[in-house]
């Protein structure tokens, strides 16, 4: 029985990924590591024969340029493309820009895990005087103020990319589309716990790496069969 297929790609490593830091909502672009992972997997998906009618990917360059060298290994760079803050990274609120390993020494290895991969725990917020206040950024210009995180937990993230799925991009995948999203750890998260039906508390063991693709396959009804790393 022939299944539709979706692709998750979390962006490549980033600068700040590579000095381990808390990123969020801050843009930082592509390591040269990070190149080369998305490189890489386009190659694996070349490899595996995979084509796409759309892209779907945040407004977080990290993500976007993952993408663009996806496309350009497919030479698919004609393709539909969407972005939306809907896909973006988890806020880190006032973790953002900090190292992890100073915030360990700080706060103990179980609250900052807590902090990092649970479903419903919130890391300290930022207040919207606070330079790292997306709201100072032109690209969420057009968002209500209210609607701009200070900082988010995984559910909080989950309200905004949940329905992005239901709304803009299920529709396509019923319509037989093959669809490819780049991404962010936290939002890829989002979205397999809510169509795996994970629970809040195993969410926590799910860690994403960069670049690696995952397919979701579905079958004719669309719904999820099983999930999986590229190899």
């Amino acid at each position: 029985m022939k299944s539709n297929k979706v692709v998750l790609i979390r962006h490549g490593q980033s600068i700040w990924n590579e000095l381990n830091k808390f990123t969020g909502w801050y843009d930082a672009t592509l390591s040269e590591n990070g190149k080369n992972e998305a490189k890489s997997a386009a190659i694996l998906l070349k490899k595996n024969k995979f084509s796409f009618d759309y892209a779907y990917t945040s407004v977080l360059k990290r993500a976007i340029y993952t993408l663009r060298y996806i496309l350009d290994e497919l030479n698919q760079n004609w393709i539909l493309v969407k972005k939306s803050w809907c896909l973006n990274e988890r806020h880190y609120g006032a973790l953002e820009g900090l190292n992890k390993d100073e915030v360990i020494k700080k706060y103990g290895e179980k609250q900052v895990l807590l902090w990092r991969r649970s479903f419903n725990i919130i890391p300290p917020k930022i207040d919207i005087q606070d330079k790292r206040f997306p709201g100072n950024d032109l690209r969420y210009s057009n968002l209500n103020i209210s609607d701009i995180p200070l900082g988010e937990s995984l559910e909080m993230t989950s309200k905004r990319v949940i329905p992005y799925w239901k709304t803009v991009i299920y529709p396509q995948l019923k319509n037989n589309k093959k669809i490819l999203i780049v991404a962010h750890g936290n939002s890829l998260r989002a979205l397999i716990q809510y169509l795996n039906n994970i629970t809040n508390k195993d969410i926590i063991k799910l860690n994403i790496p960069t670049a690696v693709p995952i397919v979701l396959e579905f079958n004719q009804n669309n719904s999820l069969i099983q999930w999986y790393y590229l190899k």
